[in-house]
């Protein structure tokens, strides 16, 4: 049996082929700074234009290509979106914080990405130098945790993505 296999991107036409018939796997990240003690001080999301041309805030989020590590994607990614001087540093575990699954309708999870079902490790990952966001974003904000835990934030946050935030610094002891 001969079996071809092509490593790196699916082209357009194929990866729209595969969003109408395949959950598609997503890295997402909630940038932190943390104090001394290991506490969150601030929380970053970045701030992005939306298809519809609209801004709003978002986290670090991208695709797992096909043969790559769930660490080595989420480490992609955040050197994309907040460039080569952020310094992350990866959790030891490569469990996720929490899964987040997003539908095309609201009606399922509250988790909307209108093009596809696709499925979401969610990870908070510490970062100590100067981020300087690249790619689509726009700019990196940083935020208390009570500013990013805000109604005034979950209404300006895309998609749901105020949950995946709050899920995040509940895990990181935050409660509100």
């Amino acid at each position: 049996m001969d079996t071809e296999v092509v490593a790196g991107w699916l082209s357009s036409e194929d990866l729209d082929s595969a969003r109408e018939r395949l959950p598609i796997v997503y890295v997402e990240a909630v940038p932190v700074r943390v104090d001394e003690r290991g506490a969150v001080s601030e929380v970053g999301l970045l701030l992005r234009v939306r298809p519809d041309g609209s801004i709003s805030h978002s986290l670090v989020s991208g695709r797992v290509w096909y043969g790559e590590l769930v660490r080595d994607a989420l480490m992609r990614h955040l050197e994309k979106d907040l460039g080569p001087r952020a310094l992350p540093r990866l959790p030891a575990s490569i469990a996720p914080v929490t899964v987040a699954e997003y539908f095309p309708s609201p009606e399922v999870t509250g988790l909307v990405d209108p093009r596809q079902h696709a499925v979401a490790l969610v990870y908070v990952v510490p970062v100590t130098g100067e981020c300087e966001p690249t790619q689509s974003a726009l700019e990196l904000r940083w935020f208390t945790p009570a500013e990013a835990l805000s109604d005034a934030m979950a209404a300006d946050m895309a998609g749901g993505q105020h949950r995946l935030v709050r899920a995040a610094l509940v895990h990181c002891g935050h409660v509100q």
